[in-house]
């Protein structure tokens, strides 16, 4: 049988999801918590993966066994024996070619910029000191829905075949203290996200006119771009499946 689970975790301590040969990983620890408690060698596959340091609200991936357990018992067992910074949320069953990376049709990011210094929130956000033009700034976020190669927010020599993504939403919205950029598409590049931010916020700071994000895009160079915002403050917050993938 083939299962999903939906987990979120506190990315600080972890070098992203992905196994990596010398770095402890957000897949290694629910693997190892998983072969552990089912009695046999069982490996997951995300829905992607984040970056050092980047947090989840809603992270998926799929494993499968034939060993039969209760759901419910399950769950409360992985998040007896995870650490505290990772959490299942569910396990559900899925048809057998159910696949958490390639039948995901969108994934959403939020990306948080502090405006005002908060010595309790310094882990999960990016503190800006100086004054940002909002305004400015959502005019940019709405120039990204008219393009679809976005290579030059890619972190460079990745094994990308295509730069190609279809950004469905991209704006930035005030809450409280902080200003939020929420970005939805059906794929995301190595570091993007974090180089757009970067980006709109020297836009923000009066640094970069509005209009230069056409050039930015159209060079496809990432040394035209902005700076890369810091890991800490960026969350994968939804990713989207079709509707018939469960059992």
């Amino acid at each position: 049988m083939r299962y999903f689970i939906e987990l979120s975790y506190n990315g600080k301590a972890y070098h992203g999801w992905q196994l990596q040969p010398n770095a402890i990983t957000v897949q290694e620890v629910v693997d190892t918590a998983l072969t552990t408690l089912l009695g046999e060698s069982i490996s997951t596959m995300g829905a992607g993966r984040t970056d050092a340091g980047v947090h989840a609200t809603q992270m998926f991936s799929h494993f499968d066994t034939d060993v039969v357990f209760d759901t419910p018992n399950l769950i409360y067992k992985l998040n007896s024996f995870l650490p505290a910074d990772i959490a299942i949320c569910d396990i559900f069953k899925v048809k057998p070619d159910a696949h958490a990376r390639f039948h995901a049709l969108s994934r959403a990011y939020v990306y948080r910029v502090a405006v005002e210094k908060n010595v309790f929130n310094v882990d999960n956000s990016f503190y800006v000191k100086h004054d940002l033009n909002v305004e400015k700034m959502n005019a940019a976020a709405k120039m990204l829905l008219e393009y679809k190669d976005f290579q030059c927010f890619s972190k460079t020599h990745t094994d990308v075949k295509t730069y190609f993504c279809d950004v469905m939403q991209a704006e930035w919205l005030v809450n409280d203290d902080e200003l939020h950029f929420v970005i939805k598409a059906n794929r995301f590049l190595r570091n993007m996200v974090r180089a757009i931010v970067g980006t709109m916020i020297n836009i923000g700071l009066g640094k970069m006119a509005v209009e230069e994000l056409h050039t930015i895009i159209e060079s496809k160079n990432r040394n035209e771009a902005g700076f890369s915002v810091p890991a800490h403050g960026l969350y994968l917050t939804d990713i989207e499946y079709p509707k018939d993938i469960k059992l």
